[in-house]
């Protein structure tokens, strides 16, 4: 188990007995720390104890390139009803965010990454959350290991060869399973889409993925105008 000691908006990721050093002082995470409980430093500054969730999680993972956005990940979850129990096969682990997030609601993962240093990280990532055991980070290509994969409710991929792995959807899911695409460029997900097409998928469909903070002053509320609300596109389909 790993915690996160907050401070006002400083936050630290530290196990049971491990030592925090800051500017605030010094301090030893007891250990029968609990979630709720307050730790003082030797300088009496007092660190909060919270048990991580998904979204500490998206801010202290280790990274390997721009991981999916939490949005994207509740949309995968909206779109297709995942669920505890259910048996997911991703491809294009990355940092691990999706398959973290779906190992969190109870999902079996299995996900592949070709890069042997990500998928490492992307392992450590999965401890962090606490779903190792849940979620098999594989290094390879999905699409060696496709002829012995079978049975999946879920088939995400974030891939460029995404389409040639939807077009063996249907070798790959259950009844009623659902394909999801996450492509940063929309030629990405018209390739997705007509590949899905081809493999006889129904219920198709693509979603630019944006979403605005609001901003609130004195003058009025309006969106805020700082950032980039788009992060890409989400293709969607189901196999009968």
């Amino acid at each position: 188990m790993t915690f996160l000691l907050v401070h006002g908006d400083r936050e630290y990721l530290r196990a049971p007995g491990e030592e925090l050093q800051t500017d605030l002082g010094v301090l030893t995470v007891p250990e029968d720390a609990e979630p709720g409980d307050r730790l003082e430093t030797h300088l009496g500054d007092e660190f909060v104890v919270r048990e991580p969730r998904g979204p500490d999680l998206f801010d202290h993972f280790e990274r390997t390139g721009a991981p999916m956005m939490p949005r994207d990940v509740g949309l995968v979850v909206g779109f297709t009803g995942a669920a505890a129990g259910d048996r997911v096969l991703d491809a294009g682990t990355g940092t691990g965010v999706l398959a973290a997030y779906l190992g969190r609601i109870g999902a079996d993962v299995v996900t592949y990454e070709r890069d042997a240093e990500f998928a490492e990280v992307a392992r450590e990532n999965m401890r962090l959350a606490g779903v190792e055991g849940t979620v098999d980070v594989r290094t390879g290509d999905v699409t060696d290991d496709l002829d012995s994969l079978a049975g999946f409710d879920l088939l995400t991929l974030d891939t460029e060869d995404a389409p040639d792995v939807v077009r063996r959807a249907p070798d790959v899911l259950v009844s009623g399973g659902f394909v999801v695409v996450y492509s940063p460029f929309v030629e990405g997900s018209r390739a997705a889409v007509e590949a899905a097409e081809d493999a006889g998928l129904t219920d198709v469909t693509t979603h630019e993925t944006i979403q605005r903070s609001m901003q609130f002053d004195d003058r009025g509320s309006r969106p805020d105008t700082r950032g980039v609300g788009h992060t890409g596109y989400l293709t969607v389909a189901r196999w009968e």
